[in-house]
């Protein structure tokens, strides 16, 4: 049974405000249908038999109230399990900070989904695009993407989340290290992509947020599983020492092809790997399955790292 502590005060109608105004021809009701499954009580703790939905997991996270409309204009298989999206955002007044989600809404499919933004806030500013990469599963808003999304579909959006890296041109350089499991690195590859633009900006202009280091750690069960992994070997030879990236594979079967060897380590990410970053500027960001996190927040403890430096997003 699915436990989860919610606030009484935020209420699932409360999160939907603005839907209808989006898609007209759709009842709010039919969005709403989901939330009939499941009942609070009195201690503000929703109890399940089924797994909880995105919209249920994330109610007490920061939602923007902007709801923009957005257009399919790109679809591509990113591996064999996962397509990537690219939407182009109606509204201008839609922003995002690297790191965050989107709630994801359809016309026509009653589960609002939840998916974390693979690109950089930048690519938002300069072209008005923004990026999904989207595993497939038989959670309704998945499954929508992978079997009837099209070029020119329509469906909307809103920014959502507490994890994001947002820094000002005043503060002080940090260190990074981001720790990806699976398809995890969605949120850290905008990370990877923001700290490019805010580095590119520096070298650029010589204004603006002074960019630290950028280490990723990034698993998966095989090389063919890595996503964006030639993105990322081109951000490593674009910011040489900058940026830095380790692969790790778990189980695989099949030669590394030579552009990829020099970078991939057969094993999991371990406490040898890490305790070489621990240093008082050092921020942690870590995304993937939930025994992945919990795995790596207690090394970090172990290690004498501070609680506040350590920042994760858990999807179920």
């Amino acid at each position: 049974m699915a436990r989860a502590t919610i606030y009484v005060g935020f209420t699932l109608p409360r999160i939907l405000r603005g839907v209808s105004r989006i898609f007209p021809t759709c009842s709010a009701l039919v969005v709403l249908r989901h939330s009939a499954f499941c009942h609070c009580t009195v201690n503000g703790t929703i109890k399940s038999k089924r797994k909880m939905d995105h919209l249920e997991r994330t109610a007490n996270n920061f939602r923007q109230e902007v709801i923009s409309q957005a257009k399919v204009c790109g679809i591509t298989n990113e591996s064999q399990t996962v397509k990537r999206l690219r939407l182009a955002i109606a509204n201008k007044e839609f922003t995002f900070k690297a790191g965050q989600w989107v709630d994801f809404f359809i016309p026509g499919v009653s589960v609002v989904g939840g998916f974390s933004i693979c690109s950089s806030p930048g690519l938002l500013e300069r072209e008005g695009i923004l990026e999904l990469a989207v595993k497939h599963t038989v959670h309704p808003p998945a499954h929508w993407i992978h079997t009837e999304c099209t070029l020119d579909s329509e469906v909307a959006l809103r920014v959502g989340g507490d994890f994001f890296f947002d820094p000002q041109p005043g503060d002080s350089p940090v260190k990074l290290v981001l720790i990806a499991g699976g398809v995890g690195i969605n949120p850290l590859f905008s990370i990877l992509l923001h700290i490019a633009d805010l580095q590119g900006c520096q070298e650029g202009k010589g204004n603006g947020y002074k960019m630290g280091t950028a280490k990723l750690y990034y698993s998966a069960k095989n090389t063919s599983e890595l996503l964006f992994k030639r993105n990322i070997l081109g951000l490593m030879n674009a910011f040489p020492g900058k940026i830095t990236c380790r692969f790790h594979v778990t189980q695989q079967r099949l030669q590394i092809c030579k552009e990829l060897q020099p970078h991939v380590t057969e094993g999991r990410i371990s406490e040898k790997d890490l305790e070489k970053h621990v240093s008082k500027d050092t921020l942690w960001y870590i995304c993937g399955p939930p025994p992945m996190i919990e795995s790596i927040s207690n090394l970090l403890s172990k290690m004498g790292v501070p609680r506040n430096c350590v920042f994760f997003e858990k999807w179920w």
